[in-house]
């Protein structure tokens, strides 16, 4: 299966106050975690909403602001256009990705973290559906889309580290040292 790694970071970051895919956990951009934790397990990995990144960047379909959802659109319609079978979704804020959880994913595929939606397994073959759920105004939120499809809500026994706000990303960075 040709899978494509994709960074969903077109957020505003508001709870943060800041563009956080560039704050910094143990020398590097958040941004560089999330590509890092997908290129293992991926053919190709791009970043979804940004214009610049160290890999190639796409844009949130079928516009900005859609949040998460948006970016997972982009992905797929990408991943449809370029030959590949699946999307791999990480944000920008999920900085490391257990093994588990990429094996919980792939054995239920459309799959989701149930504690983290950002971070999924979808069929490329999807895109048009998504497009057509985000033009037609219904719910924005990955879990409603999510269950309309039909995708499974995995929840291995690990723990994903979500970075929303600075106090998380200082207790992420203590707790590591």
């Amino acid at each position: 299966m040709k899978v494509l790694g994709a960074v969903l970071a077109g957020g505003r970051a508001t709870r943060f106050g800041s563009d956080k895919a560039l704050a910094a956990l143990d020398g590097r951009a958040l941004l560089d975690h999330a590509i890092a934790s997908l290129t293992p397990h991926c053919d190709t990995v791009v970043v979804v909403g940004r214009t610049e990144a160290p890999v190639t960047c796409i844009p949130d379909l079928p516009l900005s602001d859609l949040g998460p959802l948006g970016g997972i659109a982009g992905a797929l319609a990408y991943a449809a256009d370029h030959g590949f079978d699946a999307v791999l979704t990480t944000a920008c804020d999920t900085p490391f990705l257990p093994d588990e959880i990429i094996a919980a994913l792939r054995t239920a595929a459309p799959a989701y973290a149930a504690e983290a939606p950002t971070v999924g397994l979808w069929p490329a073959s999807l895109a048009a559906a998504l497009l057509a759920h985000l033009l037609a105004d219904k719910p924005h939120a990955i879990r409603c889309w999510a269950e309309t499809i039909g995708a499974a809500a995995v929840l291995p026994a690990v723990v994903l580290a979500n970075i929303n706000t600075p106090d998380d990303l200082t207790n992420l960075s203590s707790s590591r040292t």
